[in-house]
């Protein structure tokens, strides 16, 4: 549906800096860091991503290493001020199963009784600090994409089972059907109509810690898909996602505003709603000014829904109703509503006046 939300009489937009820009992203996915308390006159030292293994051995971890689950692990990290990043489903139940370490000499990861859920990217960075500033040096970063191997799980278990990937023009899109071993043999497909997409080095290749990663998607992409991995055994089938085809561009939000009246008599209820159009999986937020602020009540009530504009192409409205009942002379005047997203804010504005 078109956008019938009236016309907005000001707007501006300001961008501000992406947030968490400084961190990595394991697996295709924001990992949480943990960093330590932050020392005086840290300097750079020297960082190594290594397994502590029985009787005091060492094992320096490569770009993958596999893993038997059930076994606990032990990561260390070389440094007096370390960072890290792990699979953001430790962080999902502040999992008590990791704890992190620092002493003077190294930082420790611990992981007990991991599963194949634990299958993920774990890195670890020196902290370079100047003074209270502090910050992540970027030649020292070490990571390892760590499978942790289950014949009865070849993918890595998750607790959706029906989730949705996003396409954009302007960017890759990935399915993270993600596997437990990398020897694993992985397989896209179709529901409907039931065919496989087949992989190559350009358009579809497939990533053990990613899943599979669409370059340039498109239209033709749009549907139910599922992966299929085999080994040794029984094929096995992962989680469905259904793909769907956003047109909307990453910018900060496009916003309109309107009264369910802007000439009104003492008395009466006016409705003043907020509207964003956007991408399906980009949160916004709302902030209201108002005349009677810190004086009178109002009700503010946020909402949004997934729309369908056709051609299979889906965006977001979100939307934001202050209400204000039996209006009194104080609440006429000027209405501002200002959206934020992850790109940045948009002010819009529209006057109540009275009859």
């Amino acid at each position: 549906r078109r956008n019938h939300y009236g016309v907005i009489e000001s707007s501006i937009s300001k961008r501000r800096k992406d947030s968490g820009e400084n961190r990595i992203r394991p697996g295709g996915k924001r990992g949480k860091i943990r960093h330590p308390k932050v020392k005086e006159g840290g300097g750079r030292g020297h960082s190594l991503l290594t397994q502590v293994l029985e009787k005091g051995r060492f094992l320096r971890l490569g770009q993958s290493t596999v893993l038997a689950p059930g076994n606990n692990m032990e990561l260390r990290c070389k440094g007096s001020n370390i960072g890290w990043s792990y699979p953001t489903y430790l962080d999902t139940f502040n999992d008590s199963r990791l704890s992190i370490v620092q002493s003077d000499k190294y930082s420790q990861l611990t992981l007990t009784s991991p599963s194949a859920a634990d299958t993920g990217q774990y890195s670890c960075w020196v902290v370079v600090c100047d003074g209270r500033e502090c910050e992540k040096d970027h030649e020292h970063v070490y990571s390892s994409n760590i499978y942790f191997a289950d014949k009865d799980n070849l993918f890595v278990p998750s607790d959706i089972h029906f989730e949705i990937v996003y396409l954009r023009p302007d960017k890759p899109a990935v399915v993270p059907c993600r596997v437990t071993t990398p020897q694993a043999k992985v397989s896209l497909h179709r529901e409907v109509p039931p065919e496989e997409i087949q992989a190559n080095e350009t358009l579809v290749n497939y990533d053990p810690a990613k899943g599979f990663v669409l370059q340039t998607p498109g239209l033709e992409y749009q549907g139910v898909f599922y992966c299929k991995a085999v080994t040794k055994g029984t094929p096995q089938i992962s989680t469905k996602y259904q793909l769907l085809y956003v047109e909307v561009p990453s910018s900060p939000p496009f916003v309109s505003l309107q009264a369910s009246s802007e000439l009104v008599s003492g008395g009466d209820n006016v409705n003043v709603t907020c509207s964003v159009i956007g991408e399906p999986d980009i949160d916004v937020s709302f902030t209201w000014s108002y005349p009677g602020e810190g004086q009178r009540p109002v009700h503010i009530q946020t909402t949004w829904r997934l729309v369908n504009r056709g051609r299979g192409q889906t965006t977001r409205i979100t939307q934001s109703v202050l209400s204000v009942e039996d209006m009194e002379t104080i609440d006429f005047g000027k209405y501002i509503c200002k959206a934020k997203n992850q790109r940045g804010e948009t002010l819009v504005m529209t006057s109540i006046m009275s009859k």
